[in-house]
């Protein structure tokens, strides 16, 4: 059986290290739902790869002007907030 939830490519594991964190960041900004622990987010947005493209270059370009891994405020102004609402209320509310 093949495993879709398999990395493969640094492309793929960066496309969803960004998902991951743009979710984590919305439920504490907006919904003040705390999914991992400080640690873990921090841990995991300072991971973020800005040199790697994800295949869409308006989403790179935004995060390399946008993105700080210091902070989650930057999810508030982020294009695609809808899409991480969604997968937000899909699996975590």
């Amino acid at each position: 059986m093949h495993n879709l939830f398999i990395v493969r490519s640094p492309n793929e594991k960066e496309t969803w290290r960004r998902i991951r964190v743009a979710v984590w960041a919305y439920a504490y900004e907006f919904m003040n739902h705390s999914i991992v622990s400080d640690e873990r987010f921090d841990s995991e947005a300072r991971k973020v790869d800005l040199s790697v493209s994800t295949g869409r270059p308006e989403m790179d370009d935004w995060f390399r002007s946008n993105f700080n891994p210091d902070t989650g405020m930057w999810i508030h102004n982020h294009p695609e907030l809808n899409k991480i609402k969604k997968i937000y209320e899909r699996f975590f509310k």
